[in-house]
């Protein structure tokens, strides 16, 4: 089969695997669609992860069961799937407080497992969720969606509670703006992206959203009048500069993902007076049916994120240069 595969340190490549005789508990997964997301960049250069290479990419895809161990039960050849890419050992005190994405030894297919980047990919059968007729480029953005459903259940978002009345989102990118079209669906009232690129707060206005440019007077002159803000960017600066944007009482949320050695300088007595809640999100934690459900509700606005479908050719520039269009959004893999 072919395959994008990562053989080094930076080093990507097209190339010709074999299939692996199906092991116990199993599925062979035929991939008709496969996202690209920042982490398979930072899995590429070690920034992420074990650094296990050879290593097939991709922890946001769905396709079809071609195939089952002879173990597996209630799964049928044909069976339209969406892939949870989370391997948790099950046994460390994470696991068994229900924090599967902060398990000591998480494993993920994409990351340390083979993933989705080639025309089939083995996945543990119980790894495999049913899609029905949801068309497999959106049912591949269940996995960052559900990213997103753990970071709202992390801030208190989710699950009858009240909802703020003004939410910011920072970064106007896919992961971004799958936040920030949650905080809608969640019932928040007025949902406001900022970027610097006024290209993309257009596209977030097309899909029913506020926007604002980063750093610009506007945004400061709307200083601690957030009840919600979260930081979709991975800068520390950005990060930093939250807590003048959040009301008091509000709820700052951490999403994007900063370099693990980058700091950030904040008062501590700020934190305490305005009785403010600083929020941490890693990864999702077994939330696939619930991003599935979204996405079957969804009016289309999420399904517009996927701005590429190309082949598999097409996609591996995309690792190794960084886009310049900045209408470039969700760049997926599809296959017939």
């Amino acid at each position: 089969m072919r395959a994008i595969q990562f053989i080094a340190k930076g080093e990507a490549r097209l190339a010709n695997l074999t299939i692996d005789d199906i092991p116990a508990g199993h599925a062979l997964v035929k991939v008709k669609a496969s996202g690209l997301c920042h982490t398979d960049i930072d899995v590429l250069h070690a920034r992420y992860g074990d650094g296990a290479f050879p290593l097939v990419p991709g922890h946001e895809y769905a396709g079809v069961v071609d195939a089952v161990a002879a173990d597996v039960a209630g799964l049928e050849i044909g069976t339209r799937v969406a892939v949870d890419p989370n391997l948790p050992c099950g046994t460390c005190p994470s696991c068994r407080k229900g924090l599967s994405n902060l398990c000591r030894d998480l494993k993920a297919y994409g990351v340390s497992h083979n993933g989705g980047f080639a025309e089939y990919s083995l996945v543990r059968a119980d790894q495999l969720h049913r899609i029905g007729s949801m068309p497999f480029t959106v049912a591949a953005l269940a996995e960052p969606l559900a990213c997103v459903v753990n970071g709202l259940n992390s801030a208190g978002l989710r699950g009858g509670a009240p909802v703020p009345e003004e939410a910011l989102v920072i970064g106007a990118g896919p992961i971004g703006l799958l936040l920030a079209l949650s905080l809608k669906a969640e019932g928040v009232k007025s949902v406001t992206v900022a970027d610097i690129n006024e290209t993309r707060l257009a596209f977030a206005a097309d899909l029913g959203l506020g926007g604002v440019v980063s750093g610009s007077a506007e945004l400061t002159a709307r200083r601690r009048s957030f009840h919600f803000v979260a930081d979709a960017t991975g800068i520390a600066s950005v990060v930093e500069g939250l807590i003048n944007l959040v009301a008091d009482g509000g709820t700052a949320l951490l999403f994007g993902v900063c370099a693990p050695d980058a700091r950030i300088s904040i008062a501590p007595f700020e934190i305490f007076r305005r009785q403010l809640r600083l929020v941490g999100s890693h990864s999702l934690n077994r939330n696939i049916p619930d991003a599935l459900g979204i996405l079957e509700k969804d009016d289309g606005s999420m399904a517009q994120l996927v701005s590429h479908q190309l082949t598999l050719d097409e996609v591996l520039p995309f690792f190794t240069r960084k886009p310049t269009n900045p209408a470039t959004m969700k760049v997926q893999f599809v296959s017939d």
